[in-house]
């Protein structure tokens, strides 16, 4: 078969599994009680997955170079990756709601590669003497890996935060980071000790303040009684519709799976910003000439190591950092597309105003 008439083929039929995932997560969204729903919203997304990854093997072999040397071939090589991420995240939370939020910017972005470049943009042509290294594969394919990662992780950032409906909750996830392990309530004490603790402030509990006491001697003076008490600050914040514990669940896991996979794809932002250095000395005799990509690589970078700071340091957890995640995913945008759409560069293929 021809390659390139099998890349038109792939690339349109990637659009439409992934626009029928889309819908599959949606609608099992919508009505939770169909269970098969989420099997083929996997399978929707493997599918897709594996189309995508058969269409830059073809690039590849038709082109004779790693297919990153232009805006369409990025763009799918970054769906392919946000695809990935999005099989391993839904593997670890078992949560079809990290589908129904990674669905439809994969789609999205598959459409814009498919049905909005121009065709010169979509065909494949001779590289450039600077792209003519090994780097090529090295640098960019580490960047858009990165890129899906910190993409996946700020999306689910995002789901946590209309999960809780923008509510500061206390969370006892292993998400939580070195200084922000919070107290579950009770500890174990002598059956002959009284103790009495400030209690944890509402807000962090959804609207309940715990105080813990021990057997006074009407027990078997074993075991330690944990009493649930509300004070009228927790009393007017459980009027204001506390959270299900079906929906707290769901929002420690979403915030576990985001932590973990931006703690994923920042990494592998370093490596590859370090590598693009490398490349970059080799290519222009400079490691590093202000261009508009690497500034905003260099805000990427700030940005989502700010995240981690604050989570592993500082204790931050819960609406604080997917709010900072969230503002994570316009700036990943763009480093990966505006810089390309709104002013030129030495990073330039994807430039076409």
């Amino acid at each position: 078969m021809n390659l390139v008439v099998l890349q038109n083929w792939l690339d349109n039929a990637s659009f439409a599994i992934l626009f029928l995932t889309m819908l599959v997560y949606w609608g099992g969204a919508a009505f939770p009680n169909l269970p098969y729903l989420a099997a083929l919203g996997t399978a929707g997304m493997a599918i897709a997955n594996l189309g995508i990854a058969t269409l830059l093997g073809a690039r590849w072999i038709e082109a004779g170079y790693f297919p990153l040397s232009n805006l369409y071939e990025s763009l799918f090589f970054l769906t392919w990756g946000i695809t990935a991420v999005h099989l391993i995240a839904e593997n670890s939370s078992r949560s079809r709601l990290v589908g129904v939020a990674t669905a439809p910017v994969a789609m999205a972005i598959t459409a814009f590669a498919t049905m909005t470049l121009p065709s010169q943009m979509q065909a494949s042509e001779p590289l450039v003497p600077a792209l003519k290294s090994n780097w090529l594969m090295m640098h960019v394919s580490v960047m858009m890996l990165s890129y899906s990662a910190l993409m996946v992780g700020s999306l689910l950032a995002i789901a946590f935060l209309i999960v809780t409906r923008g509510q500061n909750i206390q969370l006892q996830g292993s998400s939580v980071g070195t200084g922000g392990y919070r107290s579950n309530g009770y500890r174990l004490h002598k059956a002959t000790e009284l103790i009495s603790q400030p209690p944890t402030p509402a807000v962090e509990n959804n609207g309940f303040a715990r105080f813990e006491t021990s057997s006074n001697g009407n027990g078997n003076g074993n075991t330690a009684v944990l009493n649930l008490v509300t004070t009228p600050e927790s009393q007017a914040v459980a009027s204001a519709e506390p959270l299900s514990p079906q929906r707290l669940s769901l929002a420690e896991t979403l915030d576990n799976i985001s932590y973990r996979i931006i703690g994923l794809g920042f990494p592998l932002l370093t490596i590859g910003i370090i590598a693009g250095g490398v490349w970059a000395n080799e290519a222009w005799g400079s490691y590093w000439s202000w261009d508009p990509k690497e500034t905003w690589a260099l805000i990427t970078w700030l940005v989502f190591a700010a995240y981690l700071h604050a989570r592993i340091t500082r204790g931050w957890q819960g609406r604080s950092p997917a709010i900072l995640a969230s503002a994570g995913l316009l700036v990943v945008w763009v480093c990966y597309l505006g810089v390309n759409l709104l002013g030129k560069g030495l990073h330039s293929y994807g430039w076409f105003f």
